[in-house]
């Protein structure tokens, strides 16, 4: 069954079990005459004490309230604290949106072109002032969040896979230090504003330092305020406690497991190993704001809950496909669909669940990248928000029900990445001010609250907003509750089923498989853009006359080259038996790595040859035709782009093309 299953609540102290948690024999009767029979006890439930006010806090809404837009998908979304009362948000082109909280609602303030690929982590300090973002183009950005503004950049070394914000707790005047975890599986703790670049090698300097208890690439790490610890796991599962203690100050500057803040004394203790025993890893990390559990979502579908102090697990909440399915079958009314309601969204799961797992497999190198699943605690600790198949289910930690499902209704978008806002006011510690407010019983005197979920959504160029308001009824689009604050395409407002009717009458190919000696590359072509080009090609690779041919030429960092039956770069011609004009659109762009092109010597010189870029390359743009991105078999193309070459930039071991499958 999908969903928390009745069972053992959380003990106030952790150290601590009742009676009903005790497994193995119990004593016998003592020896005497038999007790008489009394009424059998009821088993106490456990309560969550003011448990309505702290729903209140929460949104409750079953359908979004408002929606915002980018220009590609949205991946990443961010709450920054009570201090400045910002959102941020990031889309799969490497754009960045700052946006203001307003009395109700948000409001757009800045966009910023981050990164020239899509972002590959984002985190927010703990005090809310700065934000950092690392990405496939190997740099690192800082923002100042209350200026909205770009401060620094660090350049990496390697490919970076995750990111946090690490401070010391002994000096509360000093910055926060930035955690890089990297494909290496090491992890370079650095000062952002002393630090111009990362080394392979090392520390560049007394302010970095460097964590390598991982032997897999890093897949997420959150920060511990309460322990000053960052929890950190890899993509074989393996997790990890360390401290980034005392740079530059001599000795050990990383701590693994501090002493201070765990109660085991070995790793075999605690439950820490059950992400490898289950051959899974996590896709997302928090940690709750009082510091004594974490959770993370992971590739089997699972989400699992930890106590940070004990490593032990505390929950385990099963959505797969087959518990949704059961859920449906035997579930609750509640929580049941509508039989086509539910099959529609059982094939949308199945799609992102793919997706999230060639994501992990591939990593950062591959183009299909999605937002992943998230979940987070609420300020006070005591609920969780994670996103299901059925929509945002908010669970309560004590007594381990699923209180409310937000979107449930919603049955057009798959919710991913979630963020929660609860309008705290101005103090460091909203759940002390909450529990004073509720003791005194003041709660009037404070500021109404206007707590608000974002939600990201699989391949959608939108976040959502779920308040405590249901959207209002308008009979004018424009001013209805999905914002228009981007261009829309023509073919978002087309129903699905005449798009694909569409796509079907096409004659032209509108992907393709490049079989190579090397291994398989996906691509997707775009033959509305550029129809010549996508004949010329698609036209050749059915006639087999790319049939074993060889990459001629071969740069490290930018691209592989094919396309000539010669093999030296002087051959080939288009389908017309001459050369044929550019169809350059400015919505097309070297801005990302991977991208299909046609090579040329000049304008309007287009042949039979092609090639992969495996960077960002924007001086490209408006020289070369971009027919085509590639969708899967990106790390087949970074192999290519490895192997040994000559001086003329050919490989000296020729890779070649098998054959290309194109299909409509």
């Amino acid at each position: 069954m999908a969903g928390p299953m009745p069972g053992p609540s959380l003990a106030e102290d952790e150290g601590e079990e009742g009676e009903e948690d005790l497994v193995g024999p119990m004593p016998g009767p003592m020896p005497g005459p038999a007790p008489e029979e009394g009424p059998r006890k009821k088993k106490r439930k456990r309560n969550l004490p003011y448990e309505r006010t702290y729903l209140d806090a929460l949104p409750c809404s079953q359908m979004y309230e408002r929606s915002y837009m980018h220009r590609d998908d949205v991946t990443h979304v961010v709450c920054v604290g009570s201090r400045s009362d910002f959102v941020i948000t990031a889309s799969k082109d490497g754009f960045v949106k700052f946006w203001k909280k307003a009395k109700e609602g948000i409001e757009f303030v800045k966009v910023f072109r981050a990164h020239l690929t899509h972002i590959a982590a984002m985190a927010c300090s703990v005090d809310g002032g700065l934000l950092a973002t690392v990405s496939e183009d190997r740099t690192a950005k800082i923002f100042d969040v209350s200026n909205f503004d770009m401060i620094s950049m660090v350049n990496l070394h390697d490919r970076p896979t995750s990111l946090c914000w690490a401070s010391e707790r002994a000096e509360a005047s000093s910055q926060p230090r930035l955690a890089i975890g990297f494909a290496s599986g090491r992890v370079h703790v650095i000062d952002h504003l002393t630090s111009t670049a990362t080394r392979a090698d090392g520390p560049n300097s007394k302010g970095e330092a460097v964590f390598k208890g991982h032997r897999a690439a890093l897949a997420v790490m959150a920060y511990n305020p309460s322990a000053d610890a960052v929890v950190s796991i890899d993509r074989s599962g393996a997790v990890e406690y360390w401290r980034a203690a005392g740079l530059g100050e001599g000795g050990d500057p990383i701590e693994s497991f501090p002493k201070d803040v765990v109660k085991f004394e070995y790793k075999s203790d605690t439950h820490l190993f059950e992400l490898q025993k289950a051959k899974c890893t996590a896709l997302s990390l928090c940690v709750s704001k009082d510091g004594k559990h974490f959770a993370c979502a992971c590739t089997d579908s699972r989400i699992r809950l930890f106590s940070f102090a004990t490593g032990k697990l505390r929950r385990v909440y099963d959505e797969t496909v087959e518990a949704s399915q059961e859920l449906q079958d035997n579930g609750p009314q509640a929580f049941r669909l509508e039989g086509i309601d539910f099959g529609r969204r059982l094939a949308v799961e199945k799609k992102y669940q793919a997706a999230l797992g060639r994501m992990a497999a591939e990593g950062s190198t591959n183009q299909d990248v999605v937002a992943t699943p998230g979940a987070v605690f609420d300020d006070s600790g005591n609920f969780l928000l994670y996103s299901t198949l059925l929509g945002v289910k908010v669970v309560n930690l004590h007594t381990n029900k699923v209180v409310r499902v937000l979107g449930q209704v919603e049955n057009t978008e798959r919710f991913t990445h979630v963020a929660l806002y609860q309008g705290a006011a101005q103090s460091s510690s909203s759940k002390a001010k909450l529990s004073t407010a509720i003791k005194s019983g003041s709660l009037k005197s404070l500021q109404e609250p206007d707590p608000i979920m974002f939600a990201c959504a699989f391949k959608k160029q939108r976040f959502y907003l779920f308040t405590r308001r249901e959207p209002e009824d308008f009979e004018d689009v424009s001013l209805g509750r999905d914002v228009f604050n981007e261009k829309p395409v023509v073919d978002d407002f087309l129903p699905e089923a005449e798009r694909a009717g569409a796509k079907g009458k096409d004659k032209v190919a509108r992907e393709a498989t490049i079989f190579t000696t090397a291994g398989d590359i996906k691509v997707e072509l775009f033959p509305d853009r550029c129809p010549r080009t996508v004949e010329n090609w698609t036209q050749h690779s059915r006639n087999s006359y790319y049939d074993g041919v060889i990459f001629h030429r071969v740069i490290k960092g930018f691209m592989i080259q094919t396309g000539d039956p010669l093999g030296d770069g002087t051959g080939g011609e288009s389908i017309w038996g001459q050369e044929f004009e550019d169809e350059i659109d400015r919505d097309l762009r070297f801005d990302r790595p991977y991208v299909l092109a046609m090579a040329n010597a000049g304008p309007n010189t287009n042949g039979s040859q092609f090639f992969i870029t495996t960077a960002a390359c924007p001086w490209l743009d408006g020289k070369h035709t971009i027919f085509g991105r590639v969708t899967k078999g990106a790390d087949v193309a970074y192999a290519i782009e490895r192997v040994r070459t000559d001086d003329n930039d050919k490989p000296y071991e020729d890779v070649k093309i098998v054959n290309i499958l194109a299909t409509c």
